[in-house]
């Protein structure tokens, strides 16, 4: 049975709410410095044109903006932006952020989060959902996408190198506590690098191609690509030996940007990730995928597309495949074309999602417009971000697409008041996810 879904719509959060069913004195503090009684101010502004979302907020600590924006599912008024999002689901804005990107939680409950913005965020998270305010760790330029914590190191990927230091809980750090452990593939286009940690203690790093066509093979050493034009896929980091370097782990991914582990499946854990398809062949097709990305891997791209169940070749690139056809790897899913889909998490299997839905993707949305895929028509036919949910494929069963939370781009004007970069599951069971522009900052979604 597909979860049941309300409509909520925007609104400020106040304690003195009275229809709110949650104990609003402790969840109305979770995401704020508890020193300091935070007012919090939402108002909608509307025109003909358009209508957003616009936040008066004070300034807190080094995070620029903070804010606790609560939305449930219940009857509030008809003129603020509407929501979906499921029966007895809570949405919270813990916190304003600069250009927040991918999220890690670490073994002593530390939230870091990546941005754009040359920094790195970190919030204490307690086992019952208590979030210390959110703070900047370490200023890092380069663009520090994402980040893990692996013993006493902490991993932070940039554009063009894996950077180390040491670190403990609570520490305080500087650039000059940063070195470069390994240069990447770095340069223009697609320029995010997402590292996860997997179960086996290894680092693993996915990047993509620069472009649309470009000829760019992660696996490409042998076939005489250089380094620079080894990209799109996933690396993982081989540190035995001498000194550490990159070994090709899944291969002909486009833009692959959220990585998540499977755990429990009949096999060995498997690797989960998103990946963007290309801009070139309109607003219908090809499809974004999610995929299993397994050590050897081959995906097609940008040689081949997946386009109405099957791949076909691309006519946009003169090289030739480095790989056969009938050696791609078919995908988990597929999410409409144009979508952006971004970070993924895997939901626990206890978990009130878990009947519905084997993970939930955050969905950027693109900037691609109908009919044509182009940036030039009306903004509101842009696909809208969202968090989804997949239940993937099987041998015996098709992927199928679950709705979590919708409602986040006007249908009218197209403007987006959130964007989902990134998801990840706390340990108190509630949806952690980053939004990297429109009210961007950290979110909660907490369920009954």
């Amino acid at each position: 049975m597909p979860i049941e879904t309300h409509t909520a719509h925007l609104t400020s959060a106040s304690p003195r709410r009275p229809s709110l069913s949650r104990a609003e004195p402790a969840r109305l503090m979770t995401g704020l410095a508890t020193s300091v009684a935070t007012r919090v101010t939402a108002r909608l502004v509307a025109s003909a044109a358009a209508a957003c979302l616009a936040l008066s907020l004070p300034v807190q600590a080094e995070t620029g903006t903070s804010s606790l924006l609560l939305v449930s599912a219940q009857q509030v008024p008809s003129d603020a932006p509407a929501l979906k999002l499921p029966e007895g689901a809570t949405l919270e804005r813990l916190a304003s952020l600069d250009s927040p990107r991918m999220l890690h939680l670490t073994d002593a409950g530390e939230l870091l989060i990546g941005s754009r913005a040359e920094r790195v965020y970190r919030a204490q998270l307690t086992p019952d959902g208590n979030l210390s305010a959110v703070k900047t760790l370490v200023e890092l330029s380069g663009y520090p996408h994402s980040l893990v914590v692996r013993s006493d190191k902490l991993y932070v990927a940039t554009t063009a190198a894996l950077l180390v230091a040491d670190y403990s809980p609570g520490e305080a750090l500087t650039r000059d506590d940063f070195r470069e452990l390994i240069a990447l593939p770095g340069g223009g286009g697609h320029n995010s690098r997402t590292l996860s940690l997997g179960p086996d203690g290894g680092l693993y790093l996915a990047l993509g191609i620069q472009g649309n066509c470009s000829n760019q093979y992660l696996a490409g050493s042998e076939q005489g690509y250089s380094f620079s034009e080894r990209r799109g896929g996933v690396l993982r980091l081989e540190e035995s030996g001498d000194a550490p370097h990159w070994q090709p782990w899944a291969s002909g991914l486009r833009n692959p940007v959220g990585l998540a582990w499977q755990l429990g499946m009949e096999d060995e854990p498997r690797l989960l990730a998103t990946n963007n398809g290309p801009d070139h062949w309109g607003y219908e097709q090809p499809r974004e995928l999610v995929v299993a990305a397994r050590e050897g891997s081959f995906h097609g791209m940008p040689w081949y597309q997946w386009v109405d169940g099957r791949w076909q070749a691309d006519d946009c690139i003169t090289s030739d495949s480095p790989r056969e056809r009938d050696e791609i790897a078919p995908p988990l899913a597929e999410i409409p074309a144009r979508s952006a889909p971004m970070g993924i998490a895997v939901v626990p299997p206890e978990h009130p999602l878990a009947a519905d839905m084997d993970v939930v993707v955050a969905v950027h949305g693109s900037w691609g417009t109908a009919p044509s895929g182009n940036a030039a028509g009306d903004p509101a036919s842009r696909r809208e971000p969202r968090l989804l949910g997949l239940k993937l494929a099987t041998p015996d069963t098709a992927a199928r697409l679950v709705p979590v939370l919708t409602g986040l781009q006007d249908s009218s004007s197209g403007q987006r008041w959130i964007r989902p970069l990134d998801v990840l599951f706390g340990p108190d069971g509630s949806l952690y996810f980053t939004s990297d522009s429109g009210a961007a900052g950290l979110y909660r979604l907490t369920f009954d």
